[in-house]
C-alpha cells in the first residue's frame, strides 16, 4: 500500500517507512514486549515548578500594586497574563502529581486529562479579563490620565528578573515534558512582554506619551486571546477524542502493513489521553496462527509505534480475517448504522 499524503509525524512517506522498519527490526528485541512506554518523571520537576509557581504568584501580585499606584494598564494587564501563567504552571504541577497516581478502577487511564478541564477554566478566567482590560484601555483612550514611568520601569524589571529565573528553572525539564515545555514558553513570553512594558516606562519619563500605555495593554491582551483561543481549539480537540494533529492515520497504516507479518490493518483509532500522551487502536490481520506466536509481532509493533509516532499507549486486536469492510475507519465511528454495516466488537 502506497502513501497518499504529505503529512508524517518525524516521518517522510513512502520509502522511508522500508528503513524505519529496519531500525524497529533490529532494536525491538531489546524492549519489553507487554509495556506501554510512560516516560519517569525526575522528582526535581516538581519542585522547580513550586519555586516557579511561587515566583509567577508574587510578580503579579508587585505589578497590579504597582499598576494601581503608577496608574498604568500596560501593568495590570501584564499582571493579567502572569497570572495566566500562574494557573498554567498550578495545572502543570496538578498534572505532575496527578500523573503519578495512576490509573484506578474507576479512572482506567487515570487522571491527566484534569489539566485540560483546568485548561478550559483557565480559558473562561482569561477571557473575562481579558474583557475588562479592554473596557479599561478604551477609557484611559478617551480620558489620558498621567503614567508613572519611573514606577512602570521598577515594576518591570522585577518581572524580567523573576520571569528570565523562571524559565531557567524550567528549561532544562523542557526537553522532556510536553507539560513543562509549555510553562517553559509561557515563561520567555513573560520576559519579552516585561521587556516591553519596561521600554514603555522608559518612554513615559522622557515623553508624555500616555496614549502608548493603554494600546500597550490592549496589544497584550490580543496576545493573550490569541493563545485562549489555541488553548480552546486544543482542549476541544483531546475531549473530543480527535486526531492528534501531528499525526497522520494513513502513515501508521502503510507503516504497518509494510511489516511482513501483517497482512492488512483497518479500524485504526488515535487519541490524546492527555496533552503529552498518546493512545492508539486497531485491528491487525495476520495469519492464523496460535496466539503465543503475535507476541513477537506485537512487541515489534509497539516499538516502532512509540519511536516513529510518539504513541505510548497501543491497543492491538488481532484477526484472521477482515471484519465489516476493513476500511481506514472505524464503520460505527462513522456513523453508520445502517443497513450492511456490520457491528464488530
Amino acid at each position: 500500500m502506497k502513501n497518499t499524503s504529505e503529512q508524517s509525524n518525524g516521518t517522510s512517506p513512502d520509502h522511508s517507512h522500508e528503513i524505519h522498519t529496519h531500525k524497529v527490526n533490529r532494536h525491538e528485541t531489546n524492549t519489553h514486549s507487554c509495556s506501554h512506554h510512560h516516560g519517569d518523571v525526575k522528582d526535581t520537576m516538581g519542585s522547580r515548578l513550586l519555586i516557579t509557581l511561587a515566583l509567577n504568584f508574587i510578580i503579579p501580585v508587585v505589578q497590579i500594586i504597582g499598576g494601581f499606584y503608577a496608574h498604568s494598564m500596560a501593568l495590570i494587564s501584564d499582571a493579567t497574563h502572569n497570572f495566566s501563567d500562574f494557573t498554567a504552571i498550578l495545572i502543570s504541577y496538578v498534572a505532575f502529581r496527578i500523573g503519578k497516581k495512576g490509573a484506578s478502577i474507576p479512572n482506567t487511564f487515570g487522571y491527566r486529562r484534569a489539566e485540560i478541564m483546568a485548561a478550559l477554566i483557565n480559558v473562561v478566567i482569561l477571557t473575562g479579563a481579558s474583557a475588562f482590560i479592554i473596557y479599561g484601555a478604551v477609557h484611559r483612550l478617551h480620558h489620558p490620565e498621567t503614567v508613572s514611568g519611573l514606577i512602570v520601569v521598577y515594576v518591570a524589571g522585577i518581572g524580567i528578573l523573576g520571569n528570565g529565573f523562571s524559565a531557567w528553572l524550567l528549561h532544562r525539564d523542557s526537553k522532556h515534558s510536553l507539560n513543562v515545555r509549555s510553562a517553559f514558553l509561557h515563561m520567555i513570553g513573560d520576559f519579552l512582554f516585561s521587556i516591553a512594558v519596561l521600554l514603555n516606562g522608559l518612554v513615559l519619563i522622557y515623553k508624555p506619551w500616555y496614549w502608548l500605555d493603554p494600546v500597550l495593554s490592549l496589544l497584550i491582551v490580543l496576545f493573550i486571546l490569541k493563545n485562549c483561543w489555541s488553548i480552546l481549539k486544543e482542549s476541544t480537540a483531546v475531549l473530543m477524542n480527535a486526531t492528534p494533529k501531528n499525526l497522520n492515520l494513513q502513515n501508521i497504516q502503510n507503516y504497518l502493513t509494510d511489516i511482513p507479518e501483517v497482512s492488512s490493518v483497518h479500524y485504526l483509532h488515535a487519541w490524546n489521553v492527555s496533552a503529552s500522551s498518546v493512545a492508539f487502536s486497531c485491528h491487525v490481520v495476520v495469519p492464523d496462527q496460535t496466539l503465543s506466536r503475535t507476541e513477537k509481532l506485537a512487541k515489534k509493533i509497539r516499538y516502532g509505534l512509540m519511536h516513529l509516532f510518539n504513541i505510548d499507549h497501543p491497543i492491538l486486536q488481532f484477526e484472521t480475517a477482515e471484519c465489516g469492510n476493513g476500511s481506514l475507519l472505524c464503520e460505527l465511528s462513522c456513523g453508520d448504522q445502517g443497513e450492511g454495516t456490520e457491528k464488530h466488537p
